[in-house]
C-alpha cells in the first residue's frame, strides 16, 4: 500500500515524530507541498493520501484510480469534495480534539491581552511615557475585571466547550448562541440576544453557508460598545471590511482575531491595516501548540490502522 503526505510542512517544521504515521503505512512519502502541476503524478499510485490544507477536487478523485482513503490533519473537511468521495467509494477521516487546549489557549492569549492593553503597556514601558510619568504608574487604557462578566460562545463543540471553562474560571457567566441555521435548543439563546448582553464573544463555528459573514455590520452593532470578539474558527465567520469600520469608529471595544479567509492573505484583507485600533491578528496559530500537532499525527495514525482494519474511526465518509 502506498501512501503519500502532500503538504506535511503546513504541519510540521521538523519538530514532529512520525513514527505513528510510518509504522501505520511503511515507506510513506512527506512531500513539503505539492501544486496543481504535481498532483496528478502525486495520486496516480497512491492508495492513502494525507493532507491538511490541500484542495482535492472531484477531478482529482476521479483520476486517482487506487485511492482508498484520505486522511485529513485537520477537523476541517472543506478542501475535500465529500460528494466525488462518496460516490467513489473513497473513505474520508478527520481529526477531533486534538487541538482544544492550544486553541482555548491562544483564545484566551487574546482576550487577556486585549481586556489588559498588553502591547500598549509595553509600548508605554519602553518609549520613555513611564520614565517621564509624574507617578509610580501609568493609566492610559481602561483596564476591566472579568468576573462577573457575560461570555458568549458560538459553536458549541470541544473547542467552544473548551474556551468556555477558561471563562468560567475567571468567573464569567457563560451563555452559548443556538446553532446558525438550525433549530432554537433548550438553554440557549438565539444569536441577536447573545451578541447584546455579551462582553466577550468567542467564535468556534464550522464555516457554512449558513455561518459565512454571520458576524456582519448589522451584528457588530448589536454589540456593547466595549465587547470583544473573538475569532480561532473560520476567517470567513467576520466581515472583515465591516470589523474594521467599528473598530476605527470605536463601535468596539476589541477584537482578536487567528483566522482570515484567504490564508496566507496574497490579495490583502482589510483587517491588517496597522491602524485599526484594538485589534489583534495572529496567522492561523491557534490550533498549533508542538502537543497538539503531534497528537494530531498520532490521531490520523489510530484512523488509519483503524481503517485497515475494516473500522471506520472518526470517518467523515
Amino acid at each position: 500500500m502506498r501512501g503519500i503526505f502532500l503538504d506535511y510542512e503546513t504541519v510540521s517544521n521538523g519538530d514532529l515524530d512520525t513514527t505513528s504515521l510510518t509504522e501505520a503505512i511503511p515507506g510513506l512519502h512527506f512531500y513539503a507541498s505539492t501544486d496543481t502541476s504535481q498532483i496528478a503524478d502525486r495520486l496516480a499510485d497512491a492508495d492513502v493520501v494525507l493532507l491538511n490544507k490541500f484542495v482535492l477536487t472531484r477531478a482529482h478523485l476521479t483520476a486517482a484510480r487506487r485511492l482508498k482513503l484520505i486522511g485529513l490533519a485537520a477537523t476541517g473537511t472543506d478542501n475535500v469534495d465529500l460528494d466525488a468521495a462518496r460516490d467513489l467509494n473513497v473513505a474520508v477521516c478527520n481529526v477531533r480534539g486534538y487541538c482544544s487546549q492550544s486553541v482555548m489557549q491562544q483564545a484566551w492569549a487574546l482576550i487577556l491581552s486585549l481586556t489588559q492593553h498588553v502591547q500598549q503597556y509595553d509600548r508605554l514601558a519602553k518609549d520613555g511615557s513611564w520614565v517621564h510619568s509624574e507617578v509610580f504608574t501609568v493609566l492610559a487604557h481602561p483596564i476591566r475585571e472579568l468576573t462577573g462578566r457575560t461570555f458568549g460562545v458560538v459553536g458549541w463543540g470541544e473547542l467552544g466547550r473548551a474556551t468556555a471553562q477558561g471563562a468560567e474560571a475567571f468567573g464569567m457567566r457563560v451563555i452559548i448562541a443556538n446553532r446558525p441555521g438550525g433549530s432554537a435548543a433548550k438553554g440557549r439563546v438565539d444569536l441577536d440576544e447573545l451578541l447584546a448582553v455579551s462582553d466577550v464573544v468567542s467564535l468556534h463555528c464550522p464555516l457554512t453557508p449558513a455561518t459565512r459573514n454571520l458576524i456582519g455590520a448589522r451584528e457588530l452593532g448589536l454589540m456593547k460598545p466595549d465587547a470583544l470578539l473573538i475569532n480561532t474558527a473560520r476567517g470567513g465567520l467576520i466581515d472583515g471590511g465591516a470589523l474594521a469600520a467599528a473598530l476605527k469608529a470605536g463601535r468596539l471595544g476589541g477584537a482578536g482575531i487567528d483566522v482570515l479567509p484567504q490564508e496566507p492573505p496574497v490579495d490583502g484583507d482589510p483587517l491588517l491595516d496597522p491602524t485599526i485600533p484594538n485589534l489583534l491578528v495572529t496567522p492561523h496559530i491557534a490550533w498549533a501548540a508542538r502537543e497538539a500537532r503531534q497528537r494530531c499525527l498520532d490521531d490520523m495514525a489510530a484512523s488509519i490502522r483503524d481503517y485497515l482494519r475494516g473500522g471506520r474511526r472518526a470517518r467523515v465518509v
